[in-house]
């Protein structure tokens, strides 16, 4: 509940937090779903609404969706598309905007080590970038250890931490890298919240960022 608290009290200081300029901290809302189609097809959606600071500044619209297979009780391969509008600053006051529409073919497997759980991602993305295309390699290894479990119910907090390269086959090989850590409060098996902070470093430069996460099931 401290988690929803704390989403909440970000959406009011919106307007106190927000500027028109990029700030050293920037912060992202995630929501990511997931929809059993059958007992092999699922069907993937999420929108990630990036700021240059809290709320308000807005850095990154991207919205994923795609539909998977399951191979088995712990794999899935998924075809996807995503549309993303990025708002860069070109000076502390303008910005260019791009738009990019990208397919994307991603592999994803699980496994249980003792209590700690982890998730490989592996994800081929071929973008349409303003007439310029390109193509980028993705592997994410994902963490998460169970904290506390409610013993009558599915309610349980636990930690999580994932590492997330980014590999550019056309130009220089390492395009970016991604860090998060953070914690998390599993509600029941169709919602749980996530507080994390992450870290991004590209072109030679890193980057801060606050967060807020959903996952639902339905």
């Amino acid at each position: 509940m401290r988690i929803i608290s704390y989403c909440i009290i970000l959406i009011f200081l919106n307007p106190v937090l927000g500027s028109s300029q990029p700030s050293d901290l920037g912060n992202w809302y995630l929501l990511f779903g997931n929809k059993k189609l059958n007992d092999k097809i699922n069907w993937h959606h999420e929108v990630q609404y990036r700021n240059y600071n809290i709320a308000g500044d807005l850095e990154q619209l991207l919205l994923r969706t795609g539909l998977g297979y399951d191979l088995g009780d712990n794999a899935n391969l998924l075809q996807g598309y995503g549309f993303i509008r990025s708002e860069n600053y070109i000076n502390d006051e303008d910005k260019a905007v791009v738009n990019e529409h990208r397919l994307y073919q991603q592999f994803i497997a699980k496994q249980t080590v003792g209590k700690l759980r982890m998730q490989h991602r592996y994800r081929f993305e071929q973008r349409f970038v303003e007439g310029d295309f390109r193509l980028r390699f993705r592997y994410f290894l994902g963490l998460g250890y169970p904290l506390w479990k409610a013993t009558e119910s599915d309610q349980e907090f636990y930690l999580s931490a994932y590492n997330e390269i980014f590999l550019d086959p056309d130009g220089n090989a390492f395009d970016r890298n991604r860090t998060y850590g953070g914690l998390g409060y599993k509600l029941n098996n169709r919602l749980r919240f996530e507080l994390g902070y992450m870290n991004q470093f590209l072109n030679g430069l890193s980057r801060d960022q606050l967060n807020v996460v959903t996952f639902f099931n339905w």
